[in-house]
């Protein structure tokens, strides 16, 4: 997450929401944020909707403004390659 942070204005100059998703609580996720001084959103996925949807797994998917999953990133975040996409996308 802090990643995604140190990278958020990159994102964001590609017209890019970066948005965190876990089963954790809203209170965890709020102390989680302070902590990580993270201004991107955090979903609480508490009923595990998105799971169901989308995966359990350390997952980063590109979501294009249609809802297309454009790309899809197993295991730990690599922002210069989802950067990357990104910018094909565009």
């Amino acid at each position: 997450m802090q990643a995604f942070q140190r990278d958020l204005y990159r994102f964001e100059e590609l017209s890019t929401q970066v948005l965190g998703v876990s089963s954790d609580s809203l209170e965890t996720h709020q102390r989680f944020s302070r902590e990580y001084d993270l201004s991107f959103a955090l979903i609480s996925d508490s009923e595990g909707e998105v799971q169901k949807k989308y995966s359990s797994r350390r997952v980063t998917y590109v979501i294009d403004s249609s809802g297309s999953i454009r790309f899809i990133q197993k295991g730990i975040p690599d922002n210069e390659k989802l950067l990357q996409e990104l910018k094909k996308l565009k």
